[in-house]
This record gives structure tokens, C-alpha cells and sequence, in this order.
């Protein structure tokens, strides 16, 4: 069984990597923002609650997130595990999380970050074209995740494993599933 959280900073690369890890351990990819999409465009009354906070400006709570995340995380495509993308996000979440886990007698196999060089972040954002992308957005957005996820890793330093995200996709994945081989 392989229980993933998967955490780096804006422009690491965790969404290519989730999707590829996820083929490779075969296990689900969840990603909250594909599960907020997913309930919005289902119409469920979830989807209609975070549509609502959305449309508004504001952030989805942890409660209707991790309400999200404990119903997908009880579908029977992840009684082999799965791979978190993108959630927990706090220190809060991961408590929850725990809870969760730790009722349906799981719990985490590791919490994976990649780390990449915050000007090859920017670098790699900026390559993305994207108008809302420039260098001071860019670096305020790398400033924030680092203050909000440090707490996140010091809460799990004991399934922490740290990877090198730099390099050819092919690579960090080779990487990444070293470094989980040798945790599990």
C-alpha cells in the first residue's frame, strides 16, 4: 500500500509528477482542485457550496475540503492508496486528515516535498507566459508558501522525505520513486 501527501511550492512540478507517480504506483491521483471542479460541474451540494465561496472571492474552508477529500478518499479505488496533491495545506488539515485515517485504522506511508531553487521557480513560471505571472507576484506567491507549509513539514518531519525537483520530468520521477522504495 502506498499512502502519499505530495507538497512543493508553486512551479515544482507536483502536478506532472502526482499524475505520473500515480500511473507508475498505481494508486489515485486526488487533487482538491480537481475534486472542487469535479463537484461543481456535478451540481452536488458540495459543488454548489464551493462554487458559491469561489465566485465570491474566498477560500474554501477546511471543513468542506476535507469533507471532499474523506468522500473520495472512501471510494474503493483507494483501498491500495493513494497520492494527495494539494491537500493538506495546513497544519489543521493534516490533523483532520489524520483523524480520518487513523478511524479506518491508515495512516501515511511518507509526505514527499520537492524542492526546487526558488529562481528556477521563477524562471520556470515566468516561462509559462501566463499575465498574471510576473517576477514580484511570483516571489510574494513562493514567500507565502513558504511560510505556510513550513509548519506542514515540521508536522510530518517523521514521513518527511525531501527530492530534488530540478531536472528532466523523467528524472525527478526516477528520483522520487528512489527515495520512496527506500522509505516503505
Amino acid at each position: 500500500m502506498t499512502r502519499v501527501v505530495l507538497v512543493g511550492p508553486p512551479g515544482a512540478g507536483k502536478g506532472t509528477q502526482a499524475a505520473t507517480l500515480s500511473d507508475k504506483l498505481g494508486v489515485p491521483h486526488i487533487s482538491t482542485g480537481d475534486l472542487f471542479r469535479s463537484h461543481i460541474n456535478a451540481e452536488t451540494e458540495l459543488g454548489r457550496r464551493v462554487k458559491g465561496i469561489l465566485d465570491s472571492g474566498g477560500l474554501v474552508s477546511d471543513e468542506l475540503t476535507i469533507e471532499m477529500v474523506c468522500g473520495r478518499l472512501g471510494e474503493p479505488d483507494t483501498e491500495d492508496g493513494f497520492l494527495l496533491d494539494g491537500f493538506p495545506r495546513n497544519v489543521r488539515q493534516a490533523d483532520l486528515l489524520s483523524n480520518i485515517l487513523a478511524d479506518r485504522d491508515e495512516k501515511l506511508d511518507a509526505v514527499i516535498e520537492l524542492q526546487v531553487d526558488e529562481d528556477a521557480l521563477v524562471r520556470r513560471l515566468l516561462a509559462r507566459g501566463r499575465a498574471d505571472d510576473n517576477e514580484d507576484v511570483i516571489r510574494h506567491r513562493q514567500q507565502v508558501y513558504r511560510s505556510e507549509t513550513q509548519p506542514l513539514l515540521d508536522y510530518y518531519r517523521d514521513l518527511l522525505i525531501t527530492v530534488d525537483g530540478v531536472g528532466e520530468v523523467d528524472e525527478v520521477t526516477d528520483r522520487l520513486l528512489a527515495a520512496l522504495r527506500d522509505r516503505t
